[in-house]
């Protein structure tokens, strides 16, 4: 395994579970810590999606590139399916067929497939009543901002929320202007911060309304966490995404991490893998720099999820030439005379969709559409195709993409 990031982890772990002994390899812990926890499939194509499953049919019609076109819908369910039984503790709830449809920390509403039950009962998708509750110490929170344009959310069906603001005091660190997130979600592990947060929290809220608070709750108790506040406050409560690092995004790190130990996985981190070697089509081993020399760890099978241009799998160098940066494999660009950005941020931007192309067992190609190597794989944001910042198909595609990578190497052993 290259890559320590969702599509990294996924494949490790359902190999690890099938019995075979995996390595992961890679120089940092990944992007999970940076991710909201939420599990998106397909949220727009390009209009906002309600029915993911249906809208990725489509999708794969009309763009037989996309990694969905490789993966297959049916394949998606079951992967999505595997992933929540390895996670439990997320406790991860959506609504079968659809997105549910949940604020962003700006008030924005945002489809996506599966939440944490903390944050689930946010949906907006039928309206409701809300009260954004801000903490003074934590300056990465705007509970007016985010009242403020929900009571303007674009919603289905002509449903309509009412918002309103407020902020309590209670902090883990009284009198300190500035308090991270993961300081209050380390503290609400510990019962007496927690019940000072639930007394400062009680009465705050009316009957019907729904309290929105930044997702610090917890973080190794977060599901204790989440089940006391609401008991001791006798109302639903609802985490709402904050801006990086994410409380929610370390939760699942930690989960998926755990998962893949538990399954014998094997993690080296703080190296960077450098190439490979092998012969007759066969890659033999991945060569590995750590400190001032480079080794080679043996390998049956390898599996490349170091991500695309966001996570520097994928580099473009002042010519405007692409290169994939760990095994020099065939980068697939814009199309020739296709301009490769677009002037407006939120456009269709080309030069974003590169990546490595695959065949139908998700193993890179080289032009003629042969396996640059018959036992390398790709999985993730390092698959071209797809534009997931735009799509919010991110975790779909390095869920799904990384069971059928992991389940095409069970096979062939």
């Amino acid at each position: 395994m290259i890559g320590a990031g969702l599509a990294g982890l996924v494949a490790g772990v359902r190999l690890a579970e099938g019995g075979m002994r995996v390595t992961l390899v890679a120089k940092g812990v990944g992007s999970l810590n940076l991710s909201p926890g939420v599990i998106d499939v397909l949220g727009y194509a390009p209009g906002r999606v309600d029915a993911p499953r249906e809208a990725i049919g489509r999708l794969v019609a009309e763009r037989p590139d996309h990694p969905y076109a490789r993966i297959g819908a049916d394949a998606v369910e079951e992967a999505l399916a595997w992933f929540t039984g390895r996670v439990p503790q997320m406790r991860y709830r959506g609504d079968g067929p659809r997105n549910l449809l949940l604020p962003s920390a700006v008030g924005v509403p945002r489809p996506t497939a599966l939440a944490p039950a903390s944050m689930a009962g946010a949906d907006l998708r039928g309206g409701g009543r809300f009260v954004a509750v801000g903490l003074s110490g934590l300056k990465d929170f705007y509970p007016r901002l985010l009242a403020d344009n929900l009571t303007r959310a674009d919603l289905p069906e002509g449903a309509t929320v009412t918002a309103r603001h407020a902020e309590i005091s209670a902090s883990p660190r009284p009198g300190r202007a500035d308090v991270a997130g993961q300081v209050y979600a380390r503290a609400l592990d510990d019962p007496p911060f927690r019940a000072e947060f639930a007394a400062a929290l009680r009465g705050l809220a009316e009957p019907g309304e729904t309290i929105l608070l930044p997702a610090v709750l917890g973080t190794a108790r977060a599901g204790e966490v989440f089940d006391e506040l609401q008991e001791r406050v006798g109302l639903a409560i609802a985490e709402v995404p904050t801006v990086p690092p994410s409380v929610a995004g370390m939760r699942l790190n930690t989960e998926l991490a755990g998962a893949f130990a538990r399954a014998g996985g094997r993690v080296v981190l703080g190296v960077e893998a450098v190439g490979a070697t092998g012969a007759d089509g066969r890659i033999s081993g991945i060569l590995i720099r750590d400190a001032a020399r480079t080794r080679e760890l043996p390998a049956d099978a390898v599996v490349l999820a170091t991500g695309g241009f966001s996570a520097g799998g994928i580099e473009l160098d002042s010519h405007g030439a692409l290169r994939e940066v760990v095994l020099d494999l065939p980068v697939s660009g814009p199309p020739e005379g296709v301009p490769p950005l677009s002037e407006r941020h939120l456009d269709h931007q080309p030069l974003m969709a590169s990546g490595v192309a695959v065949d139908g067992m998700l193993r890179p190609v080289g032009p003629g559409g042969e396996p640059v190597w018959d036992n390398l794989y790709a999985a993730g944001t390092i698959v071209a195709g797809a534009e997931p910042w735009r799509e919010k198909s991110g975790e779909g595609i390095a869920i799904a993409g990384a069971y059928r990578a992991a389940g095409a190497i069970l096979e062939e052993t």
